[in-house]
């Protein structure tokens, strides 16, 4: 290992793409199609040599990159309750559009959250897993409107 940098660190040329696991392909399919319109790409679809299907890839717009769903139950209730990704979302206005769209869909979701620098939202899929819209346009409140102890936000293990 050259500690003092006198190497050139390869870069990646961007994210191929994200992989998330869940407990049933087909629900969330239809879960991420109805939160985020994604579209599956039936072409790239994963299955083992005896036809089993085991992943899928879905085109998500605006994420930059596919999505793959890999039936993994194990992984899926461990990750219950953790935020594996963070959408961007401009600003309030733009949080409360996704509020009405997920609301007229039935799909749960948590309040406008004061966070660290701007608002976020937080919706659990299918498996407990959280996806988040959080504004890239600060919410300028004082940092002790911060909801630190919101159920919705994960700040990690408390340190003593």
């Amino acid at each position: 290992m050259n500690i003092a940098g006198t190497s050139a660190i390869p870069t990646p040329s961007g994210i191929h793409h994200i992989k998330l696991p869940v407990t049933d392909l087909e629900r969330s399919v239809r879960w991420y199609a109805a939160v985020l319109g994604a579209s599956r790409l039936t072409q790239l679809d994963h299955r083992r040599p005896d036809g089993t299907l085991f992943a899928v890839i879905l085109d998500v717009p605006g994420l930059g990159t596919r999505l793959e769903l890999r039936l993994d139950p194990a992984t899926a209730t461990a990750l219950a309750g953790y935020e594996f990704l963070t959408l961007a979302v401009d600003d309030r206005a733009a949080l409360d559009r996704w509020i009405t769209h997920l609301d007229s869909r039935g799909i749960t979701h948590s309040p406008p959250v004061v966070a660290l620098v701007g608002w976020v939202l937080v919706i659990p899929d299918p498996d407990g897993q959280r996806l988040r819209l959080y504004t890239t346009a600060p919410h300028g409140l004082d940092a002790d409107r911060i909801e630190y102890a919101s159920p919705w936000l994960s700040t990690g293990p408390a340190r003593i």
